[in-house]
């Protein structure tokens, strides 16, 4: 249980990072060097050692993972939520991987989600929609545009979620098979000119902050404590209380960026939550979850 509480603390803090990035001396670039640049370097001996494992990773598979949680889900996360707010990142992103991951297995030929996890779906989308709804009129186009921005980032992590499940890797290897690509195309875009780059100018905090909430926090220790906490809880226990992150953001969002949860962000994220509740619980009591993903956003 402290695992868990530790990892849902930690979903949280991404939600509010990418929102606080807009004020901060770092780039967006800046963020993703961090994130995927610290575990790669603490674990360097364990992935030297997984190198095998991680070179028969099929590639079709490897992209799946490297796209989904890599370079275009960090990039689209941090630039939806500089466009609306943490309650959007914290709800939107973690909150429609279900729907997401339960389209790509109907496209699969796998079946339609039935009974309570089809109620927890109609909730999540309800949810969203409460979300948005009152920046459509009036029309609001730069929170729309970070809403379906976010969006794309939810799509991308259920694509990872989807990808992870075919990999015979530990948590260690995954983190591997995801940070090892993503630093690479960041740094080669970063040194290309292709990514700005703020890191030399950066304060020492803002550093501080994002190499603890990205790296360590997101990066590193989101994985390893939720898949420990999976081994001793449950996967459906270990999601249910995860579902709580959306609204825990909400929470944390208003001591800490100053943002006061508006009508709609009261009625949207309880529903995403419960509706995530749900989705997980029935998934987690039929098999491995596909709406569960070992570690989120």
């Amino acid at each position: 249980m402290a695992a868990l509480a530790l990892t849902v603390l930690i979903w949280a803090a991404f939600a509010l990072s990418a929102r606080a990035l807009g004020s901060s001396t770092l780039l967006p670039a800046d963020a993703g060097l961090l994130r995927f640049g610290i575990p790669l370097a603490v674990l360097a001996p364990a992935l030297w050692r997984r190198r095998r494992a991680l070179a028969a990773v099929r590639p079709a598979v490897a992209l799946k993972v490297a796209c989904g949680a890599g370079v275009p889900f960090f990039l689209a996360a941090m630039y939806g939520g500089s466009l609306t707010s943490a309650a959007f990142v914290g709800s939107i992103v973690p909150g429609m991987v279900p729907l997401f991951v339960a389209a790509l297995v109907a496209a699969s030929g796998r079946g339609l989600p039935r009974g309570t996890q089809a109620a927890g779906l109609l909730l999540i989308a309800a949810g969203v929609v409460a979300l948005v709804w009152r920046h459509v009129f009036p029309l609001n186009a730069s929170v729309l545009a970070g809403s379906g921005i976010l969006l794309a980032a939810s799509g991308l992590w259920a694509l990872y979620t989807v990808g992870l499940k075919e990999v015979a890797l530990d948590p260690v290897g995954s983190i591997g098979l995801l940070c090892l690509p993503s630093f690479a195309v960041l740094a080669a875009l970063v040194l290309t000119g292709a990514l700005p780059s703020g890191l030399a100018s950066a304060t020492a905090s803002d550093i501080a902050v994002f190499t603890v909430v990205q790296g360590l926090g997101v990066g590193l220790c989101a994985g390893l404590l939720y898949a420990f906490a999976i081994r001793r809880l449950g996967a459906e226990r270990s999601s249910a209380v995860g579902s709580l992150s959306p609204v825990l953001v909400v929470l944390l969002a208003v001591p800490l960026l100053g943002e006061s949860p508006t009508a709609a962000v009261l009625v949207g994220v309880p529903l995403i939550a419960a509706g995530v509740f749900l989705a997980n619980r029935t998934a987690g009591r039929a098999a491995p979850a596909p709406a569960a993903p070992p570690s989120r956003p």
